[in-house]
C-alpha cells in the first residue's frame, strides 16, 4: 500500500474501534410494555440499545467534479476518484508530496508535456505509470461522488428537452463508477436534477447496514425553482444509528454582487427547502421529516461557485502561472503561452490585505509576492529550488503555498461566512494546499483560462462538512452573542454602560471558570513516510477529528484525512477534488440485536400471558451434543439457543426425528392444537408440509391406537403437565427429491401451535438437502465428478439452483453408480452362491421367480431393518463409497444383496429420462408396429437391431447394454442351464422364438429332466417383468388392451438380451 494510503487508512472498514460509547446517553428500560405489539417491542428494543451497539469505523470519500459537459470525462473518473491518480507532486502540497516521495508512486509517471499530448485522443488521459497516492479501492467504505453540468443547458429549450428525456448521461456515468470500484460494491444513491448527478456506492460490509434512505432535489435556477442551479441532497443512516447527509450543489455563477448575493440565497433556499422522509427506526416511523440540520454529519460539495474578490484577475493569473509554468519542459506550447502571458506586463504582482482601502495606499506599502517581469528573463530561476524547500512552505514568501495563503483571504466563501450570510453556522473546510480549481484550458495542467474572456481562477468548486458539535456550538454561541447584547442594550437603557469605565480592574477572575473553556491539546500527526510522531506547523489547518454526541445519544467521532485536487486530470475547465474522512460509529450489531430482540418479546410476553393459557416448547437439542466436542462441565446440557427445529443433513429415504416437549406453564387449563395454514396456489391447506410428520406421546396417549397420535386432535393439558411431540422428515417422493436436488425447492417450513385463548406458537422446521444420484438424468450422472454427488459444487457467483459440475465435461460413460451396483451386485451373488452351498441357513429362494429382485421374495421382511439398510447404502451411492462399507459386517451377504438389488430397482426407477428414453422407445416401438406379424424371432437378430436404434444415443446405450449383462449373469448364475442339450428343450418349451401375443400361462408342467430350464425361463421373465417397468420411459397407454401390448413389447426386447443361449457360448 503506498504512503499516502496507510496514513488515510489507520482504521479497517467496519472494524472495532477501541473507544467507548456513552452509556449515560443510552437509556435502558427496565420495564417493558405491558402489551406486546409491534410497536411497543420496536420501543423496547430501541431502548436496550445499549447492549447491541458496538463501535465501527469507515472511510468516506467524497469526489466532486464540475465536468463542463465535455466528452470524455467519465473516462478519467476510476483514475482519479477510485484509483487515487492525478496528482502533481509540485503543485499539490507537502503532505501528499512527501508521500509520493516515500512511497515512489511517481518515479516512472510521463510528463506534463506527453500527458497533454494525448488530450486529443479519444482516451482516457490520466497520468500514465501512476501508481496512486490517495486511498481509494476497497480501503473505502462509502464512495459518494457529485457531479456538475453532466448534460449542456446552454438555453430553457435545451433544458426542458434534455432533463426530462435523456437518461444517457446518468447511465454513462453509472457504468464508469461501476467499471472503475471493486467487485462487490452496490448502488445506495443515484439522483439527477438536470446536470446535477449525486451517486453514493457502499461496500459490501457496509451496504447491509445502510437503511432509512431519502432524497430530495431542490431547484434554484431559472425562476428561482428549475434545476439548471440547485442541489441534490440525500440522508441515510448507517447502522441504524448515524445519521449522514450529503448535498452535491451548483449555486449561481457570476463575479457581480448581484451574483453573490444569489448564490447565498440559493444556499438559503436549499436549507429551507429540504424535508426527509421520517426515518424508520425497526418498523417505528418518526413522526416528523427532519431536514438538513437534523443530522449527525453533514457533507456540502459542488461548484458552489464563490470567487476571489478585490484582485484583478490577471494578476491573479499571472501569479498562479509563476508557479505552474515549471511544470512544462522550455519549448512546450503550453509553458510559452504562460510565458507570453507573464511578458505581457512590467508592473509588480500586488495582492492587497482583503480589508485595505486601494485608493489610500500607494504601491511601495503592500508586500509583493513576485516582482517585475519582461520577456528577456529566465523566469525558471525566480522559483525556489526543491532542495532547498523548508519544511513549512508557509513561511517561504516565493512558496505556493505562502501564494495561495495569500489569496485565500480575498475568497468569497470565507468573506461569506465571516459575515453571517452564509455556511456561517458551523461549516468547516480542510487546508486548502491545493491550486484553484477553475478556469483552465481544457486539456491544460496549469494553464488557467487564455481565451478572450481570462476568467480570473478561483476556488469554485468545494467540500464542506460539519458535526452537529459543530451546529450546536455555534448556536450556543450565537444565543450567548444576543443575550449579551441585550443586556448591553438594558444597561444603555439605565445610563450605567459605562459604569465599569470608572473601576480599576486590572483584570477579571473566576475561580470556578479557571481551566475551562481550554483547547485540547493537538496530538501528534503520525508521519505517514516513517510512523514515528511529529509535529507539523504546516498542518496547523488539520482536522484530526474530536468526539461528539450524535442525536440518538451515540459518541461518534470523524475526521479529515486528505483534501486535495487533482491537478492532472485535464478533460474539463474545471479540476476534480475529493476528501478522504474516517468516521468512528457506533453501529448496531444485528446478531445481538436479535438476541436482544427475543428477550424483550420474552418479556413482553411473560407480561401479557400472565393469567392466560399458555404453553412453553422445548426443543430438545441432545443430538446437537454428538457432533460438539463438550468437556466434563458441559456434558448433559443443551447446545446455545436456536430458533426452531433444525433437522440438520437430510438425505433421500433416511428418517431423522426431532422431539419437543410442549408444557402448560400457565396457571390454566391449556387446550392447544396445530392448525392448518392456507396452501400454495394449486394445494390443499395443510398443517404440515407432505415431507413432515408429526405425532404426540404422553401418559395418556395410546401409541397403540394412531388415531389418538393424529396431529388434527386437540390436547388440553393441566398445569404443570407435559407431552412429548416427535416431528420425522421423510424423503422418499422422487419429485420433491428433484427440485431439492436443483434447488427450486427447500426443506423449510412454519408450524403453527395455537392455544386456545391463547396465542399461537409458530415453531419453524428447516432441514439441509444432502444431494442425491435419485431423480436425475443420465446426462447429468454422466457429469457427476469423483466423490459422487456430494461432491458437486455451487453455483458460482451465487446464481440460483442446485450444485454442479462447474467444469461440465463428461466423466463418465454411462452412470458411475451403475458401475458401482452392478457390480456390488455381482460380488454379492458370488458370496451368496458360497453360502448357500456351506450353510443351509443360506438357501437361495426359488420362489417366486424374480430373486433377489422381487420383493415378495425377500427373506428380511422387517420393513424398519430394511430402511434403515437401505439408507445407509443410498449414503454410501450419493458420496462414492464402497457399498460393501455400507453394511454392517454381522449383516449375512442374502441379506446385502437384497437390499442392493432395491436400491437398483428404485435407483432405476428415478431416472428422469430413463434407461431407455421416450423417443429411443418410440422409434423401437414403431419398428415392432412396422414388422407387423413378421417378428424377429432370433435373438442376435433382435439384439443387433435394439442396439442399432440406441446408438443414436451412446450415454444411454452402454449403459442399457451394462445393465442387461450383469442380468444375464445373475441369471446364469442364479439359476444355470443343464451343461448339454439345454438349447433343444429351450427351444420346445417355447423361449422367445414364439408371436408377442402368446402367453407364458397353460404351458404344460416341465419334465423333470426339463426343470433347470424351466426355472431358467422363470427367472428371465420374472427379471423381464421388473426391470421393463423402470428401464423405458413410454407414453401412458389409453386403453387396458394397449398396455398389455406395451408391456410384451417391453419383455420382448429385455429377454432377448437377458436369453440364457447368450450365456457361456
Amino acid at each position: 500500500m503506498d504512503a499516502l494510503s496507510t496514513f488515510a487508512t489507520n482504521a479497517p472498514i467496519m472494524s472495532s474501534a477501541a473507544r467507548k460509547s456513552n452509556e449515560n446517553d443510552h437509556p435502558k428500560s427496565d420495564h417493558p410494555p405491558p402489551t406486546m405489539t409491534p410497536h411497543s417491542l420496536s420501543k423496547a428494543v430501541i431502548a436496550r440499545r445499549s447492549d447491541y451497539i458496538r463501535p465501527q469505523t469507515i472511510k468516506i470519500k467524497i469526489g466532486s467534479w464540475n465536468v463542463a459537459a465535455c466528452p470524455g470525462t467519465e473516462k478519467d473518473l476510476g483514475g482519479w476518484f477510485v484509483e487515487g491518480k492525478g496528482m502533481d507532486k509540485r503543485l499539490a502540497g507537502l503532505r501528499i508530496s512527501e508521500g509520493i516521495d516515500g512511497d515512489h508512486s511517481q518515479d516512472n509517471i510521463e510528463s506534463v508535456d506527453a500527458q497533454e499530448a494525448r488530450q486529443t485522443k479519444k482516451e482516457p488521459i490520466i497520468t500514465r505509470s501512476d501508481e496512486g497516492i490517495i486511498v481509494g479501492g476497497e480501503d473505502i467504505g462509502l464512495y459518494v461522488l457529485g457531479l456538475q453540468e453532466v448534460v449542456d443547458l446552454a438555453s430553457t429549450r435545451e433544458y426542458i428537452s434534455k432533463v426530462y428525456t435523456d437518461p444517457g448521461p446518468a447511465n454513462k456515468w453509472r457504468n464508469a463508477l461501476v467499471e472503475a470500484l471493486p467487485k462487490g460494491y452496490q448502488l445506495v444513491v443515484e439522483h439527477q436534477l438536470s446536470g446535477l448527478l449525486l451517486f453514493i456506492f457502499a461496500s459490501p460490509t457496509v451496504f447491509p447496514t445502510i437503511t432509512s434512505v431519502s432524497t430530495v432535489s431542490v431547484g434554484t435556477g431559472i425562476m428561482g425553482y428549475l434545476g439548471n442551479k440547485g442541489a441534490v441532497i440525500t440522508r441515510l443512516l448507517i447502522g441504524e444509528t448515524t445519521r449522514l447527509v450529503f448535498v452535491n450543489s451548483h449555486l449561481a455563477s457570476g463575479n457581480d454582487a448581484a451574483h453573490l448575493e444569489r448564490r447565498c440565497w440559493d444556499v438559503t433556499q436549499i436549507l429551507q427547502r429540504t424535508r426527509f422522509d421520517p426515518i424508520d427506526w425497526g418498523g417505528v416511523l418518526d413522526d416528523h421529516h427532519e431536514g438538513i440540520g437534523d443530522e449527525d454529519f453533514t457533507f456540502w460539495f459542488g461548484d458552489l461557485n464563490f470567487r476571489l474578490d478585490g484582485l484583478p484577475g490577471d494578476d491573479i493569473r499571472r501569479l498562479l502561472m509563476l508557479h505552474t509554468q515549471g511544470e512544462y519542459d522550455i519549448v512546450q506550447n503550453s509553458r510559452n503561452r504562460i510565458e507570453v502571458e507573464l511578458g505581457e506586463v512590467d508592473s509588480p504582482i500586488i495582492i492587497h490585505h482583503v480589508d485595505s482601502d486601494e485608493e489610500d495606499l500607494d504601491e511601495n506599502s503592500f508586500p509583493t509576492t513576485g516582482r517585475s517581469f519582461n520577456s528577456s528573463q529566465d523566469y525558471s530561476s525566480d522559483l525556489p529550488d526543491p532542495d532547498e524547500f523548508v519544511q513549512d512552505p508557509s513561511q517561504d514568501p516565493t512558496s505556493l503555498q505562502a501564494t495561495l495563503d495569500s489569496l485565500l483571504p480575498h475568497d468569497q466563501l470565507r468573506q461569506v461566512q465571516r459575515k453571517n450570510k452564509a455556511f456561517h453556522d458551523g461549516w468547516r473546510e480542510g487546508l486548502i494546499t491545493f491550486l484553484p480549481t477553475y478556469k483552465y484550458d481544457v486539456g491544460s495542467i496549469g494553464v488557467f483560462d487564455s481565451s478572450d474572456k481570462k476568467r480570473a481562477p478561483s476556488w469554485c468548486d468545494r467540500i464542506l462538512f460539519r458535526t452537529r458539535k459543530d451546529k450546536t456550538e455555534y448556536e450556543d454561541k450565537h444565543h450567548e452573542e444576543e443575550l449579551a447584547k441585550k443586556k448591553d442594550e438594558e444597561l444603555k437603557a439605565r445610563g450605567i454602560d459605562k459604569a465599569s469605565d470608572d473601576e480599576d480592574v486590572l483584570f477579571d477572575y473566576n475561580p470556578e471558570d479557571d481551566g475551562e473553556d481550554q483547547p485540547p491539546a493537538k496530538p501528534a500527526e503520525e508521519d505517514f513516510t516513517t510512523g514515528k510522531d511529529f509535529y507539523d506547523d504546516y498542518d496547523e489547518g488539520e482536522d484530526y477529528g474530536e468526539e461528539l454526541t450524535t442525536k440518538g445519544g451515540f459518541v461518534d467521532t470523524l475526521r479529515l484525512d486528505v483534501y486535495t485536487s487533482h491537478q492532472r486530470v485535464l478533460s474539463s475547465d474545471h479540476k476534480p477534488l475529493d476528501a478522504v474522512f474516517t468516521l468512528d460509529y457506533d453501529a448496531v450489531d444485528v446478531e445481538l440485536k436479535k438476541k436482544i430482540q427475543q428477550e424483550v418479546a420474552r418479556e413482553l410476553d411473560k407480561v401479557e400471558n400472565e393469567g392466560r393459557p399458555g404453553i412453553t416448547i422445548v426443543v430438545d437439542r441432545s443430538h446437537e451434543l454428538d457432533d460438539a466436542k463438550q468437556d466434563k462441565k458441559s456434558s448433559g446440557t443443551t447446545l446455545g439457543s436456536v430458533e426452531g427445529v433444525n433437522f440438520g443433513p437430510v438425505s433421500f429415504q433416511r428418517r431423522v426425528y426431532r422431539s419437543l416437549t410442549i408444557a402448560n406453564t400457565s396457571q390454566t387449563s391449556s387446550s392447544f392444537a396445530f392448525v392448518e395454514r392456507p396452501g400454495e396456489a394449486g394445494e390443499d391447506d395443510r398443517i404440515a408440509p407432505p415431507w413432515l410428520s408429526v405425532t404426540f406421546s404422553g401418559p395418556d396417549i395410546d401409541e397403540d391406537k394412531p388415531h389418538l397420535q393424529d396431529i388434527n386432535r386437540e390436547v388440553t393439558l393441566e398445569p404443570g403437565d407435559a407431552i412429548n411431540c416427535t416431528l420425522e422428515i421423510y424423503i422418499d417422493d422422487i419429485g420433491l427429491v428433484r427440485s431439492l436436488n436443483q434447488g427450486t425447492a427447500s426443506l423449510d417450513d412454519v408450524l403453527v401451535l395455537r392455544v386456545t385463548n391463547g396465542r399461537d406458537h409458530f415453531l419453524p422446521v428447516r432441514g439441509s438437502w444432502l444431494q442425491s444420484c435419485f431423480g436425475r438424468s443420465i446426462d447429468e450422472l454422466i457429469r457427476v465428478p469423483e466423490g459422487g454427488v456430494r461432491a458437486l459444487l455451487p453455483r458460482p457467483n451465487g446464481e440460483p439452483g442446485g450444485p454442479i459440475n462447474r467444469g461440465e465435461e463428461v466423466r463418465w460413460s454411462a452412470p458411475r453408480e451403475l458401475f458401482k451396483i452392478t457390480e456390488t451386485a455381482q460380488a454379492f451373488t458370488e458370496r451368496v452362491l458360497a453360502d448357500a452351498i456351506m450353510l443351509d441357513s443360506s438357501q437361495i429362494p426359488k420362489e417366486p421367480a424374480g430373486w433377489p429382485f422381487n420383493s415378495s421374495a425377500w427373506l428380511q421382511k422387517d420393513p424398519k431393518i430394511r430402511q434403515i439398510r437401505r439408507a445407509d447404502a443410498l449414503d454410501a451411492m450419493d458420496s462414492d463409497r464402497n457399498l460393501n462399507e455400507a453394511f454392517p459386517p454381522e449383516v449375512p451377504a442374502i441379506e446385502k444383496l437384497e437390499i442392493v438389488a432395491e436400491v437398483l430397482v428404485l435407483w432405476l426407477s428415478s431416472i428422469t429420462d430413463g434407461v431407455i428414453t421416450e423417443a429411443l422407445w418410440a422409434k423401437i416401438d414403431a419398428d415392432i408396429t412396422a414388422r407387423g406379424s413378421n417378428q424377429l424371432t432370433d435373438v442376435e437378430e433382435t439384439k443387433a437391431w435394439v442396439l442399432d436404434v440406441l446408438s443414436a444415443s451412446p450415454n444411454h446405450n452402454i449403459s442399457f447394454v451394462f445393465l442387461t449383462s450383469m442380468l444375464a449373469r445373475m441369471a446364469n448364475e442364479l439359476a444355470p442351464l443343464p451343461k448339454t442339450g439345454w438349447r433343444e428343450t429351450y427351444r420346445a418349451m417355447g423361449s422367445i422364438r414364439r408371436s408377442l401375443s402368446l402367453s407364458w400361462k397353460n404351458k404344460p408342467p416341465p419334465a423333470e429332466e426339463e426343470a433347470k430350464v424351466a426355472h431358467r425361463q422363470a427367472v428371465e421373465k420374472g427379471y423381464a417383468d421388473i426391470f421393463a417397468g423402470v428401464v423405458f420411459r413410454t407414453p401412458v397407454p389409453a386403453t387396458p388392451k394397449e398396455k398389455k401390448i406395451l408391456e410384451e413389447r417391453k419383455r420382448y426386447v429385455l429377454e432377448s438380451f437377458l436369453h440364457g443361449g447368450t450365456v457361456g457360448r
